[in-house]
């Protein structure tokens, strides 16, 4: 099948004054991305080959998110607010390019998959000039009707001006709509303002459209799909569907959690088989998680790579840079940052580990630090294969420790360690006999 090319418009140009927030609307993120670049994930996805992005002024943050994650995004300049067709026209000269196919898309709508968009495609793809996508809702008071006609959309009607039997109808405007490149501009530039807003809607493309003899229709997604944010509260509502639906993937594809409703997932988790997840874990962005991994309650992770049968937690943190190979064991109050767990190598306890290599099978004692940083540069530590890091010791960075060698519990090791060397730092104790019984006696006796 030859290849379609497609055009995607983003509207993002909103501030979301509702949002009560200096931060665009669209840069607001859910699942640790924002908005806009959820959206463009899902257009990357599609297969769509440009993006226009439509902002403000002074809004270059918003394209820097987008291209994150679609590497064809260009701005598009809204100065002025009237209209979705407008604001779709502030792209004139990307859409003077012919496409195959145009997807005007929403930067808060960030649930859109890929799939749907792909759906919408193939109905251009199919002869159709215009697609709308709609949902259907138990509660369609608000919503615009789509009204269909023998398998034909013949017009979106605003729910003010339904008859009462259109606003019986409960199959609603999602506002996503896709084009005929052929035909989208001749329609954009026939949209008038003559209403109570004076604003150029989008809409009225599809009554454009079937009075010139071209080919309407409608296609269905689920109604939390097409959910929109303009507010704080909708923001937690959209991030509560997301989880539930990552929650609901996870455990289709081989994941168990124990209590579902308190594990969150980042846009981009990706999780193997056989994995056990208990209360209370966050997923940040950037992990991975091999098969057979067992996770117990109360964990973080972000930008972190998990081996196959390694076992955290509870209370771990892993920080970004962090890489555990195959078997490898994290226990609880256990902080990682950018160093490489080698197989096998144990970490039990209430420990920190940052800019280090810990070799495989190494046993790290609790309360072990590397001292990695002098305020002002980082320092690695590296601890061969087999080594034993006594508890309660502090490795001062750049340290070496080499294969096998122990280091005694209570040590500040500044030196490097040779293979299968013993090392501690340990003070002869002072034991003065019955001192502490005379300290009493004359503290009691002070007291009187």
């Amino acid at each position: 099948m030859t290849h379609r090319t497609c055009q995607a418009i983003i509207l993002a140009a909103g501030h979301g004054t509702r949002m009560k927030s200096k931060t665009p609307k669209v840069l607001h993120k859910i699942a640790g991305l924002s908005m806009v670049g959820h959206v463009a994930h899902a257009a990357h996805q599609a297969d769509v080959d440009q993006v226009a992005l439509i902002v403000g002024p002074d809004m270059d943050p918003v394209l820097q998110a987008a291209r994150k994650m679609h590497p064809s995004v260009v701005a598009c300049e809204q100065t002025e607010r009237l209209g979705t067709a407008h604001a779709v026209l502030a792209a004139r000269e990307a859409l003077e390019e012919a496409k195959d196919d145009v997807i005007v898309l929403f930067g808060d709508t960030p649930l859109l998959r890929a799939e749907t968009i792909s759906s919408m495609r193939e109905k251009l793809a199919e002869g159709f000039d215009v697609v709308v996508l709609g949902f259907r809702t138990e509660t369609p008071d608000p919503y615009g009707r789509l009204l269909e006609s023998d398998g034909n959309l013949v017009a979106i009607r605003e729910a003010k001006d339904c008859t009462p039997e259109e606003f019986q109808i409960n199959f609603c405007n999602g506002g996503i709509m896709g084009f005929s490149g052929a035909h989208l501009l001749e329609l954009l530039d026939k949209i008038e303002n003559n209403n109570s807003q004076g604003e150029y809607y989008l809409t009225d493309a599809v009554e454009l459209a079937n009075a010139q003899g071209l080919k309407v229709t409608a296609i269905e997604a689920p109604e939390a799909e097409l959910q929109g944010v303009n507010s704080r509260a909708h923001l937690a509502k959209v991030e509560a569907t997301f989880q539930q639906r990552a929650r609901q993937e996870a455990m289709e594809n081989g994941v168990t959690l124990t209590a579902p409703e308190t594990v969150f997932f980042a846009y981009d988790t990706k999780l193997g088989q056989d994995i056990t997840i208990e209360p209370n874990v966050f997923f940040a962005p950037g992990v991975t998680v091999a098969d057979n991994v067992t996770i117990l309650a109360n964990c973080y992770f972000e930008d972190a790579e998990i081996g196959e049968g390694c076992a955290i937690g509870p209370y771990a943190r892993l920080r970004p840079g962090t890489v555990l190979e195959a078997k490898a064991k994290v226990g609880n109050f256990v902080e990682i940052k950018k160093s490489l767990v080698e197989e096998g190598a144990k970490v039990n306890h209430l420990t920190y580990i940052g800019d280090a290599r810990i070799g495989s099978k190494a046993n790290i004692g609790a309360g072990t630090i590397t001292c990695n940083y002098d305020g002002f540069n980082k320092f690695k530590t590296d601890i061969g294969k087999g080594a034993f890091i006594g508890s309660n010791t502090s490795l001062v960075a750049p340290a070496t420790i080499g294969d096998g060698a122990i280091i005694g519990a209570g040590s500040v090791i500044t030196d490097p360690v040779n293979a299968d060397d013993l090392a501690f730092t340990r003070a002869r104790p002072i034991i003065k006999a019955g001192w502490a019984a005379q300290f009493r006696y004359k503290k009691s006796k002070d007291s009187k």
